[in-house]
């Protein structure tokens, strides 16, 4: 298991290689579809009482240091 920013982690064991929080099974995509969708984090630590709301804060800033990547758009595959 690899930890990042000390709260997100992946393991090709846990949740298919997506990031996790601390190693549980709670993905930092589910955190951002929530907020996403409007949530707050009082709302989402609510949901997710075993949650700290420094995991949320680690979900928003690993996603915007995924965002500082450069990406290619890559043509469409025809199988």
């Amino acid at each position: 298991m690899t930890y990042i920013a000390e709260r997100i982690t992946i393991s090709d064991d846990l949740c298919g290689g997506k990031p996790t929080i601390r190693g549980m099974r709670i993905s930092v995509e589910t955190i951002l579809e929530f907020i996403g969708a409007g949530n707050s984090i009082e709302d989402i630590l609510i949901a997710y009482p075993f949650l700290e709301h420094d995991d949320i804060t680690a979900c928003l800033q690993f996603a915007s240091e995924m965002l500082k990547s450069k990406f290619g758009i890559m043509p469409k595959q025809i199988i």
